[in-house]
């Protein structure tokens, strides 16, 4: 399993610069201890090699130390594992997105494939994306973070180059899988360790782990913003759907260098104790099967895991249903770049304030299902708005109100997954929240995709449905009280 990153134990508290934290020691480094990448490279001072400041010298009895005064840190400041975490959520989103807002209308305008079957791309693309998700959160407790998204950092640069050129459905298809895949590995490595330094932020520092979640949401959509954005420029300049794939390879062939240099190496998490009694030695294939077993029969976190899935559907409309919205009502999809920026900059301006309100407000629980319900409100809002400027109203309020539902119920949806399960177990259950999800996605898409040529009240009211069903489980999910360790395991209520 993966060992979690240092924790405040392991690595002095963060002190202004030129100042050092009293009573810090060194440890003496072996040869098994790696520095970490965010560390400084100069030499370590120990206390003997600074000197007191004069004012502290004085009135000091002889053989004491002085205290040094600090400027007291922040308790909610990140730690530099998570500060590394939060950018490599940014970086991946920007190469994503400036591929994928343009690939439906590709496969439509630019192949010529019917309707049903961009759906049925865009779900493949999700269920290799999403549906192994457990793949790669088993990949990341058993080998650690490190290499799972050096290795899915790779398959995305393949995976968008050969979509530059495929030109036929098979290519498309093989192509979309490869991308779809590589995030499966790179994705729950990156999740599992934010979700785990958040609950030991929380226990640390007292803030709540939906806090730092949001930071992390926040970065993703600041990636978000920014790569619709490079998208369109590409498209107005002419270098058209090819030019983004090439541009989205790109920021990854970067992203992929800078962790291979930044990335810190780290172990499977250790079993407990009762675990290696030496009897243990004669269970291992069934304990190699215990985590599954756990996770897979944890009834609270399967419902989790079906009102996360009607989320996930919902939101792969902007996708499929979103394009041909825009397209409907402005005659071309070049509004569609905009519309997604719109939803990454609210959650860039909003996600933090929302999360800080909601989490000491109201419990997981209730924001997982307002959530869900603000959603279902967004594709009910389409039909009723007005055409509004340009046409783009009824889209524009989908976007929002869509976004304002997932600020609500992503952060609270993760903070309740290390309350559900053992931390063993995280980058496992982490994978397996998002291939749940994927194969609802995978069954859904061509439902939805069929549902395009519906009359809009049936279409919108129908997918509208989809999230309320989810913000009902979601009642059904304990409550969730944030941090095992300041109190016990969330329970059914």
């Amino acid at each position: 399993m993966n060992r979690p990153a240092p924790t405040k134990a392991d690595e002095p508290a963060l002190a202004p610069a030129g100042e050092r934290v009293p009573g810090a020691s060194a440890p003496a480094p072996t040869k098994a201890d790696e520095p970490s990448p965010m560390a400084s490279h100069e030499p370590a001072h120990t206390a003997a090699d600074e000197p007191a400041p004069a004012d502290a010298r004085a009135g000091t009895p002889a053989g004491e130390r002085p205290r040094l005064r600090l400027r007291p840190r922040l308790a909610s400041a990140p730690t530099p594992y998570l500060r590394l975490l939060t950018a490599t959520q940014f970086a991946f989103n920007i190469g994503f997105y400036a591929v994928l807002p343009y690939l439906a209308t590709h496969l439509g305008g630019g192949l010529g494939m019917a309707g049903w079957l961009v759906g049925l791309v865009l779900g493949l693309r999700t269920f290799s994306q999403q549906g192994l998700f457990v793949v790669g959160g088993a990949l990341t407790d058993r080998y650690g973070p490190r290499p799972v998204v050096l290795a899915g950092c790779t398959l995305r640069i393949a995976g968008f180059g050969w979509l530059a050129f495929a030109g036929s459905t098979a290519t498309v298809i093989a192509a979309v899988l490869l991308i779809g895949f590589a995030a499966a590995l790179f994705s729950p490595a990156v999740e599992s360790e934010a979700a785990r330094e958040a609950v030991r932020h929380e226990r640390d520092t007292g803030a709540p782990r939906a806090h730092v979640l949001a930071l992390f949401s926040a970065a993703g959509q600041a990636g978000a913003f920014i790569g619709p954005l490079l998208g369109s420029l590409l498209l107005l300049l002419g270098g058209g759907f090819r030019a983004a794939c090439l541009a989205g390879a790109a920021v990854f062939v970067g992203v992929l260098a800078g962790h291979a240099r930044l990335m810190p190496r780290a172990a499977p998490v250790s079993e407990p104790a009762d675990a290696r009694a030496p009897d243990a030695v004669t269970r291992t294939a069934p304990r190699a099967w215990s985590p599954w077993r756990a996770v897979f029969t944890n009834r609270a976190f399967l419902l989790l895991c079906l009102a996360y899935s009607s989320y996930l559907v919902a939101y792969n409309q902007l996708y499929l249903s979103l394009p041909v919205e825009v397209e409907r009502a402005t005659g071309s999809g070049a509004a569609l770049g905009w519309l997604f920026a719109l939803s990454s900059l609210l959650v860039v301006v909003a996600q933090v304030p929302l999360t800080r309100l909601s989490a000491r407000r109201i419990a997981p629980r209730t924001a997982l299902a307002t959530g869900l319900g603000t959603v279902a409100a967004g594709f009910a809002a389409v039909p009723l708005a007005p055409a509004g400027p340009g046409g783009l109203l009824p889209g524009a309020a989908l976007v929002v109100l869509l976004t304002l539902g997932q600020m609500l119920l992503v952060p609270a949806a993760r903070g309740l997954v290390p309350d559900l399960v053992e931390d063993r177990q995280l980058g496992l259950a982490t994978g397996a929240l998002s291939s749940v999800s994927g194969i609802a996605v995978l069954a859904g898409s061509a439902a939805t995709g069929a549902l395009l040529d519906a009359p809009a009240p049936v279409r919108w009211a129908a997918l509208a449905a989809v999230p309320l069903a989810g913000a009902a489980l979601a009642f059904t999910l304990p409550a969730g009280r944030g941090g095992k360790d300041r109190g016990t395991r969330a329970v059914a209520g």
